[in-house]
């Protein structure tokens, strides 16, 4: 053991390593190394000095609202679940990270990091230091490396596809001199021939599983790559040994088999998980590098994160927007398939909203910058996309911790066989043969893919249809949950009431005094029955100048309140009337809406807000799917009723405030069951945060969208349907893979150890098996592309 007291690295990497091997309890790593120092890796890497450059940081690294910085990488040289674990647990232990996650699919890593404590620079030695790389994402940069290693790959497998055939040749002729009798000078001439094509199979196509398996001993973890090393090594080994003692069967073609079929099903599996990836790197690849900014009379071309809220934008036809804005000049049709999924194009004139990742088809239009790059619509996007692959499902947690004892048992069961086999049979060499078999054919791949791809297909295919989930957990959640609670307004309805009656208690000659002072109190609030109501005084009455109001307040699920001329304004529902001494009628299938000065009721308007299209349908088919929907609105009873008739709810509350919304949702989890809700609204806050799952639509207010874990991109309900199949099928094709895993497993392995598996089968049986489950997964797609 090493003594306790002052200890001295050669670099903070090692200095990590220890505390990592320590606290895990691998501290006897130190005791077998004896003597032997280590030395730091020799592998030529770019100064990682060059990671803390402002340049650096400017381009790659964001920081968020706590002062922690954040940035994504893409590390290199992880094989499998455990190269996952290693470089998790090592990032974790480092002082000063916040969180580290990794994407298995697609080997993509989001670090926080307060970088007081810990430099980025320091943060990729650690990485380095246990026998891999990163280099920051970059959807351009990732391509080139993904080409790079796919050449790289068909090499290796051009070199064993040559060897395996021209061995297979071979094969054929030692077969037949079996069963025909050929001398035992020629079958040596043959297995030589063959130990020297086996060679470049095992130590180039296969370097790829030796250094993973050097780097899993290193670091005492059992991964698949042991396994294939160990098998095809062994084999090897003992083909060497026949040969040169010249007697029994040497099993070269089987080395060459059992490599060749695996790096093929390998290369398959990363080129299905790039597929995958790719759905997800579109949009950013997609991203306009500039814009043209209107200055002085004068076209400038400035990097997208140089523009400034106010600055003024020209867009013309063809160019895609990056940043969000209001049109100020010029009008025409826009294409936001790439957002909501709808293919329809949208005609937009000045005052309307432009949204970034949107494509002008046909119009030039001059806009003003509401955002900035980073806070705009297309940006919080890909945060929120790239945020969800780093949160794993607890089913795909439990997968990866099956999966890290998986090989150790494989290899216990392997060794168990073998000393079976040559105890009962007392063949040395059929004992052999049956434990390699054991051991190749074991796929702990598969148990691992099984929940990542299908996470990244599903979160792929809601992105495709403008369905964002912030956490890949979220689709797990989505798909157990039982109960669906709607807000009314902006939800169900289309969220814009539109006067139908409005009745003054007041002659002409004060009404249009106070109309103006009712319109002035309308303009303090962004509520839908507000803006209706100010829409129809605005077409009703000619504009005019406004009085100042003072004490202007809020009121929550209610209305406001203001003073002007020393006189208390209320405008809202009958609720806040009565709070005010006014007693006003409120029977009405319409929402109502009352303005009042001190204890005197001014007017009344009833204003009708029709359901979605889409809101029956898309209810009756949630409804027969088992989900339990809810209406909870603030609206009074009678328009509540009217609404969810229309609708077919048959559950459903009103004139509830946003803090009574969020107990009925707590309630209903004490009851055991599992809620989703969906609002739009700054009043759906506190339910949104309360519900497992809080969903926001596309027209909600930035603070909805921010408390909420899905955003709806679509503002129709069929989005929020799709959101819930999304879910279920992916939730299902999880379960499928790891059945498929797990059978697979179940029954391959006590044939092998029954000896009714030769090595070859093995080989090709394992690759097939995570083919098995990544093509399972990628039937979503399929499904999807269908619809």
């Amino acid at each position: 053991m090493i003594k306790e007291g002052e200890l001295y690295f050669c670099c903070k990497g090692c200095q990590g390593i220890y505390h990592l091997l320590k606290d895990e309890g691998l501290g006897n790593f130190y005791d077998k190394l004896g003597d032997e120092t280590l030395v730091p890796p020799t592998e030529q890497f770019e100064d990682s000095g060059n990671f803390n450059s402002p340049a650096f940081y400017d381009r790659y690294v964001t920081v968020d609202d706590e002062g922690f910085s954040e940035v994504s990488l893409i590390i290199e040289g992880i094989h499998c679940s455990a190269c996952v674990w290693l470089n998790e647990k090592a990032l974790q232990k480092m002082d000063g990270i916040v969180e580290a996650h990794i994407n298995h699919t697609n080997n993509k890593a989001r670090i926080v990091w307060d970088d007081e404590i810990v430099k980025l620079s320091q943060i990729i030695d650690m990485i380095r230091a246990i026998g891999y790389d990163a280099f920051p994402y970059d959807p351009e940069i990732q391509e080139a490396r993904a080409e790079k290693e796919r050449k790289d790959y068909y090499l290796r497998i051009a070199v064993a596809v040559f060897a395996m055939m021209n061995i297979m040749t071979i094969a054929v002729a030692q077969y037949a001199g079996f069963f025909t009798g050929m001398s035992q000078s020629i079958k040596n001439i043959l297995n030589v021939a063959e130990w020297i094509l086996s060679t470049p199979v095992l130590f180039y196509s296969g370097w790829v599983f030796f250094r993973g398996a050097y780097y899993g001993l290193k670091t005492k973890t059992v991964n698949m790559d042991i396994l294939v090393a160990t098998g095809a090594l062994l084999t090897y080994l003992y083909s060497i040994y026949i040969t040169l003692l010249e007697k029994g069967e040497a099993y070269f073609d089987s080395v060459t088999m059992i490599i060749t079929f695996v790096l093929i099903g390998k290369f398959l599996e990363v080129l299905s998980k790039k597929s995958a990836a790719d759905t997800l790197d579109v949009l950013s690849k997609h991203i306009p590098g500039e814009v043209t900014l209107l200055q002085n009379d004068e076209q400038v071309n400035v990097a997208v994160g140089e523009v400034q809220v106010e600055d003024v934008i020209l867009l013309k036809s063809g160019e895609k927007a990056a940043i969000d804005g209001e049109i100020i000049e010029g009008e025409g049709s826009f294409d936001e398939s790439s957002l909501t999924g709808e293919s329809d194009p949208i005609y937009k004139r000045p005052g309307d909203h432009v949204t970034s990742g949107t494509t002008s088809i046909d119009a030039v239009v001059q806009y003003r910058a509401t955002k900035d790059f980073e806070h705009s619509t297309l940006s919080n996007i890909l945060t929120m996309l790239e945020r969800s692959l780093s949160k794993k499902p607890k089913i795909e947690q439990l997968a990866n911790r099956l999966s890290e004892y998986f090989s150790t048992v494989i290899l216990l069961l392997a060794l168990a066989t073998f000393l079976v086999w040559w105890f009962w049979p007392h063949s040395f060499e059929t004992a052999f043969m049956v434990g390699i078999s054991v051991i190749v054919i074991a796929c702990p791949c598969a148990l691992a893919l099984a929940t990542p791809v299908a996470t990244l297909v599903g979160l792929g295919q809601g992105a495709k249809r403008g369905i964002l989930f912030k956490e890949a957990a979220q689709l797990e959640t989505l798909a157990q949950t039982d109960t669906l609670v709607l807000d009314k307004t902006g939800t169900i309805t289309e969220g814009r009431p539109q006067v139908v009656t409005a009745q003054w208690y007041v002659d002409d000659a004060r009404k249009e005094t106070l109309q103006l002072q009712l319109q002035a109190l309308l303009n303090a609030s962004k509520h839908p029955v507000a803006v209706g109501v100010s829409e129809y005084l605005d077409v009703e009455a000619p504009l005019a100048a406004l009085p100042i109001l003072d004490e202007v307040r809020q009121i929550t699920a209610k209305g406001m309140v203001a003073r002007c001329e020393a006189r208390m304004l209320s405008g809202g529902s009958a609720a806040l009337m009565r709070e005010q001494g006014v007693m006003p009628a409120d029977e009405s299938e319409h929402t109502l809406f009352y303005f009042a000065v001190g204890d005197e009721l001014i007017a009344r308007f009833e204003l009708s807000d029709q359901p979605k299209a889409d809101a029956a349908e898309v209810i009756r088919a949630l409804t027969h799917s088992g989900i339990d929907v809810m209406m909870l609105t603030g609206d009074h009873e009678a328009a509540a009723r009217r609404v969810a008739r229309e609708v077919g709810i048959e559950h459903f509350h009103a004139s509830l405030t946003p803090e009574a919304k969020a107990d009925m949702i707590a309630q209903m989890q004490s009851d055991g069951h599992k809620v989703v809700m969906a609002g739009d609204g700054v009043n759906d806050i506190l339910a949104l945060a309360q519900a497992e799952i809080g969903i926001a639509m596309g027209n909600g207010s930035d603070i909805a969208i921010d408390v909420s874990d899905v955003v709806l991109m679509n503002d129709s309900l069929s989005a929020l349907e799709e959101a819930f199949r999304i879910g279920r099928a992916t939730f299902g094709l999880v379960k499928q893979n790891l059945g498929l895993s797990l059978v697979y497993n179940a029954i391959t392995i006590p044939l092998a150890m029954a000896g009714y598996v030769i090595p070859l089968v093995a080989a090709i049986s394992m690759s097939l098996s995570s083919l098995l489950v990544v093509g399972n997964s990628m039937r979503i797609s399929w499904k999807w592309k269908q619809r």
